[in-house]
């Protein structure tokens, strides 16, 4: 790492986060907070987390305002077991109901900006186990509050590897260092130092999200914390230790379409990337005795910034209605 970095990876680390309530309740200064759980198809995992979200919303003085899963099309019982378990369900379409959906994560997110309310979002993947979400959400609001000059605050963890009934202490986060560590390495080094760029949890100021485009898919994570990079500089940037992340492993096939969104939006974001035309990945798969090239299509574009849509104010806590822009 450059110096410049080693010395923001010191300053901008919290390794031993864990505030009380009370003193971050304290340290807020009336800002108002958020949850978001974004859900597809996770009713084995949702209600556990929102279980344990809920008590913060609790009391005279809440450290959280609301906690919102936004559901991306789910065929299971998500939205009734989150609902069940005491969040307020929000489905995509009902987020910005003028607005034509299209499918992905970074949807979802961009969506959750008009289906909520707090000066402070934070964002907790569903398929998270074994977690306990109350103190996660606790040590991602702990840097903001601490200095008003951070805007982003990602979280880091040890994440083991569980396939096929097995599990092994480390092999997790496979896209993040055989894919998206070396592509900053070539093209963004000032964030060489963020140990998880591609972490589904994370906070960050209403501010901040709703100036920055969304990428599609599940380039969202890095489109965030590059455009938060270029529009606000690196030390708008902390990063803080959740121990260990558990969640669903997916297949290599799989990784591999992710891999391509993620690609996408760096080399879009770098001015490099292939103009016109869906970007897409051919992956080969077995039929018989033959080899089947199988093509995947991703989205290579941006949602834009709330900001640019509707008035600062408008939206879930007015009801106001969000202005119509095509798909």
């Amino acid at each position: 790492m450059d110096d410049h970095v080693r010395s923001w990876f010191g300053r901008r680390t919290w390794h031993d986060s864990g505030m009380p309530v009370d003193r971050l309740r304290a340290s807020r200064h009336r800002r108002t907070v958020s949850v978001v759980l974004p859900a597809l198809d996770e009713e084995a995992t949702v209600g556990a987390l929102v279980a344990g979200l809920v008590p913060l919303t609790r009391g005279p003085d809440p450290l959280v305002g609301e906690v919102v899963v936004v559901d991306s099309g789910s065929t299971d019982r998500t939205r009734e077991v989150a609902a069940a378990a005491g969040a307020r369900v929000v489905t995509r379409e009902e987020a910005l109901p003028d607005v034509p959906v299209r499918p992905g994560k970074g949807e979802v997110l961009w969506r959750s900006l008009a289906a909520t309310t707090g000066d402070v979002l934070v964002f907790v993947d569903s398929d998270l186990v074994e977690a306990d979400p109350a103190a996660l959400v606790g040590s991602l609001l702990e840097p903001l509050f601490q200095d008003d000059r951070i805007a982003l605050v990602k979280g880091f963890y040890r994440r083991p590897l569980r396939l096929a009934g097995t599990e092994a202490a480390t092999g997790g986060g496979r896209v993040t260092e055989l894919t998206v560590r070396p592509l900053l390495a070539a093209l963004q080094p000032d964030l060489a130092g963020v140990v998880q760029p591609l972490g589904g949890e994370y906070a960050a100021t209403r501010e901040l999200l709703e100036s920055l485009p969304f990428a599609a898919g599940y380039g969202v994570e890095i489109g965030l914390l590059i455009d938060t990079l270029r529009r606000r500089g690196l030390d708008a940037i902390a990063q803080v230790d959740l121990g260990v992340r558990k969640h669903r492993n997916r297949t290599l096939l799989e990784l591999g379409v992710m891999a391509r969104q993620i690609v996408d939006t760096v080399l879009r974001r770098d001015g490099t990337g292939a103009p016109g035309g869906a970007p897409s990945i051919v992956q080969f798969g077995r039929s018989g005795e033959r080899w089947v090239p199988q093509e995947h299509r991703v989205d290579g574009t941006d949602r834009p910034p709330m900001c640019d849509l509707r008035p600062a104010g408008t939206g879930a806590a007015t009801g106001t209605a969000p202005t119509v822009i095509s798909s």
